[in-house]
């Protein structure tokens, strides 16, 4: 009886232990023949409840993108375009600052091939790819497609037989069987079942923003002055009141179309999910750069952005013929008339949507276009309001002179994520926080009356208002100087480069917590997050930690794992958090995400899971698997000089609250020190 009950609770001790490597996508395969050489290949995942599976289309700089990858595809197959994808969540991430695209508990992704070598009888195919809930997953399945020449379909399943480690991802790699299944249409049903409606926090953001660039716009030289005249033609022209109140309406609507037209041009020409993978290509942000330093120029008076004379001159003679035709074209006389300042306007908003995707163009123009409409319609139906305007003069330019220096300011946002792409540590954070005081700075003189730009009317006086936004614009310069100095700047956070990407990670200077005195790094360490000292490699961790008596804490964690940013930022940050890793433990920090490939020599093949170790992110995801029988990030573990747990009832930590993490790091320090 004992005997049983010892194998029961072993049984249950083991089961306990290795439910804790996570598996949360289960996938499936089919294969649909279109023609003689053109096949369709499908993958469908189902989710488990809560975690979110990224995309393909997910941008640089935020968690990893899906990858699709096609083994031994040269000779016998070509992929026709991108695979597509079935619908995604899109949400803003204010960790990293970025609008991140998911699914959440379906996925399809269909890729279609051509056949090359009619002899192709099977195609090998990766998906590489992260999950996320309080935790985050690096994962890699390997699939297996046959083609059958018998069968206009082929089902294939995806049971696992053998599992694998590819911790180069830090992901669990499974070889499958397979087997004959249901059909693809029926998968394909599956897959996208019920599906959940796209998030709406990232477009009711793009919208908001447009609606006030669109007032913006409203206030500048070429806007401003056509509202009068243009709720005059109304009322002059029209019959009665209610006949000017209808034709205003038409002549709002007709603005709205127009520009809601051209955002809808834009995501038809280039397609949804091209704008977005445009978005974070290294040319396309430097060539979005360059276009809005060219905006931001025109509005600073250097030059005039106009459409052709002739175009004005034939939109305008239709706009005589009357009816709803003519006021057609009288909307897009505003338009044409008005680019020279709503043209920088509305190609920033398109650049900002287009880093997006998906529908946000048309989204963007959409609110763009009501602000802009909405007076004129107003106005109309109550004309008495002309008599509170404000009359036409030299606060226009100053307002188109502001935008102009907010869209130069935001053109380095787009050259610093081509920087951070290519590593060139040309704009680290100390140079674009110095070309944002730069700009800021000058805006303040600007509008403090001490800087006139060429079309500037003289200024014998500035206004109270003037003088409150340059107030503004003054402190929120001075709030930016701390940054050069390891200042978090929380209100920009999304903005300047992360504070690892600098020159010195301890600000200009090199002070630690206002201490003027130099840090002087062990070998083989550097300064994290939170000045943290932290070594990225176990060994010399180690070796430090010896030499100074010291208890290890273990800190596997990714790059693009949000929610360690989270805990380093929310927990590590803490006043009572802080000062312990400071100085009483050796921090490790290895991530199961870093993709450098390890010397020849230094490769092997796991014991515990039988896959090849060929990248430093995959020895540290075998480390973790194959000691604490995990392969979720963040996981924290205090150890001795000889690798044994210090946290008894609880070796490792995760995500967690600062009041939980604080006693877990003190009852193992405890430990160490008795």
């Amino acid at each position: 009886m004992k005997k049983i009950f010892f194998i029961l609770f072993a049984f249950l001790a083991f089961a306990k232990v290795n439910a804790q490597v996570l598996d949360p996508v289960k996938w499936t395969t089919s294969i649909e023949k279109k023609s003689e050489t053109n096949y369709v290949l499908t993958f469908n995942g189902v989710i488990e409840k809560d975690w979110h599976l990224y995309s393909q289309f997910t941008p640089d700089g935020g968690p990893l993108p899906l990858e699709v990858i096609f083994k031994d595809q040269k000779g016998n197959f070509d992929l026709v375009g991108k695979a597509k994808e079935s619908k995604t969540t899109t949400a803003f991430n204010d960790v990293f600052g970025v609008n991140e695209t998911f699914f959440h508990d379906k996925a399809q992704i269909k890729q279609e091939i051509t056949l090359v070598n009619p002899k192709t009888t099977t195609i090998q195919a990766e998906l590489n790819y992260q999950v996320c809930k309080e935790v985050c997953i690096n994962l890699e399945k390997k699939l297996t497609f046959k083609i059958s020449s018998n069968e206009a379909i082929t089902t294939l399943t995806a049971p696992a037989a053998v599992v694998k480690l590819d911790t180069a991802k830090g992901d669990t790699k499974k070889t499958f069987s397979v087997v004959k299944n249901e059909t693809a249409e029926a998968i394909a049903k599956k897959a996208v079942e019920q599906p959940k409606p796209t998030s709406q926090r990232g477009l009711w953001s793009i919208f908001f923003i447009a609606f006030f660039s669109g007032f913006a716009a409203l206030l500048t030289p070429c806007v401003f002055p056509m509202i009068p005249m243009t709720v005059s033609f109304f009322t002059k022209q029209s019959k009665n009141k209610a006949a000017g109140i209808r034709n205003a309406i038409i002549y709002g609507i007709s603005i709205i179309l127009i520009y809601v037209l051209l955002g809808f041009l834009v995501t038809w020409g280039f397609g949804a999910d091209a704008l977005n993978a445009l978005s974070t290509n290294v040319w396309f942000n430097i060539l979005f750069f360059i276009l809005l330093v060219v905006f931001a120029t025109s509005f600073l008076g250097a030059f005039e952005i106009m459409l052709p004379h002739s175009w004005a001159n034939k939109v305008d003679s239709q706009a005589d013929r009357g009816g709803i035709i003519g006021i057609l074209f009288m909307a897009l006389a505003l338009a044409i008339v008005s680019f020279s300042c709503t043209g920088p306007i509305v190609g920033t908003l398109l650049v900002d949507a287009a880093s997006k995707g998906g529908i946000a163009p048309i989204v963007g123009m959409l609110g763009f276009s009501l602000a802009l409409a909405l007076p004129f319609m107003l106005f109309a139906m109550f004309p008495g309001w002309l008599n509170s305007l404000p009359r036409s003069g030299g606060w226009l330019n100053t307002v188109k002179v502001v935008l102009g220096f907010l869209e130069l300011a935001l053109a380095f946002k787009f050259l610093s994520n081509a920087d951070l792409v290519l590593q060139l540590h040309l704009l680290e954070r100390e140079v674009f926080l110095v070309i944002w005081i730069a700009i800021f700075g000058t805006l303040a003189f600007y509008l403090f009356g001490k800087i006139t730009l060429p079309h500037d009317s003289p200024l014998s006086h500035i206004s109270v208002g003037r003088l409150s936004l340059g107030l503004v614009v003054l402190s929120f310069t001075i709030y930016l100087i701390p940054g050069l100095w390891g200042a978090p700047l929380k209100l920009i956070s999304a903005f300047p480069p992360p504070m690892e990407y600098s020159e010195s990670p301890l600000g200009v200077g090199g002070s630690n917590s206002g201490s003027t005195a130099a840090v002087i790094l062990p070998e083989g360490a550097k300064l994290g997050t939170n000045q943290i000292v932290v070594f990225d490699d176990y060994d010399k961790g180690l070796a430090y930690a010896k030499t100074v008596n010291k208890p290890i804490m273990l800190d596997f964690t990714g790059h693009a794992c949000v929610n360690c940013r989270k805990m380093e930022n929310n927990v590590w940050s803490d006043r009572s958090v802080l000062p312990i890793l400071k100085n009483q433990v050796v921090v490790i920090s290895l991530y199961v995400d870093d993709k450098r490939v390890l010397p020849k020599s230094e490769q092997f093949t796991s014991k515990s899971t039988g896959a090849e170790i060929e990248t430093i992110g995959d020895k540290w995801t075998d480390f973790m698997i194959s000691k604490y029988n995990t392969n979720t990030q963040p996981l924290y573990v205090l150890t001795d000089l000889q690798g044994n747990n210090l946290n008894g009832k609880q070796p490792t930590i995760s995500y967690v609250s600062v009041e939980e993490y604080e006693a877990w790091l003190k009852e193992g320090i405890s430990k160490f020190m008795e």
